[in-house]
């Protein structure tokens, strides 16, 4: 699961599509509450999308505290494809994670 050039420019692109307030362009700094009208539970949708469309483990809540910005979140998802390279998969299987409301195809 190596990070791969693209990676931050999917990860845009799916936080854009799940946007309430998509802007008519992302910048990295924009935060997800403020900025682009994310709430809690949007906010889990999307952590759910980026852990199926990366095949990355499920994130704990404490791993996600202080992601903010777009720019974070990028960070976090290429952090943790880096960290998980060359190993196991700790991914939970799917049937067990709960669905996310809106498919995201990126």
């Amino acid at each position: 699961m190596t990070a791969v050039p693209g990676t931050a420019e999917k990860v845009r692109r799916i936080v854009a599509a799940m946007a309430p307030e998509p802007p008519a362009e992302l910048d990295d700094a924009q935060r997800l509450i403020e900025d682009l009208g994310f709430d809690s539970l949007r906010l889990m949708e999307l952590t759910v999308v980026l852990e199926r469309s990366f095949d990355l483990p499920r994130y704990r809540p404490e791993e996600l505290i202080g992601v903010r910005r777009v720019g974070e979140v990028i960070s976090l998802v290429t952090g943790t494809l880096s960290a998980t390279d060359g190993g196991p998969s700790n991914a939970t299987p799917a049937a067990s994670q709960p669905l996310a409301t809106t498919e995201v195809r990126a």
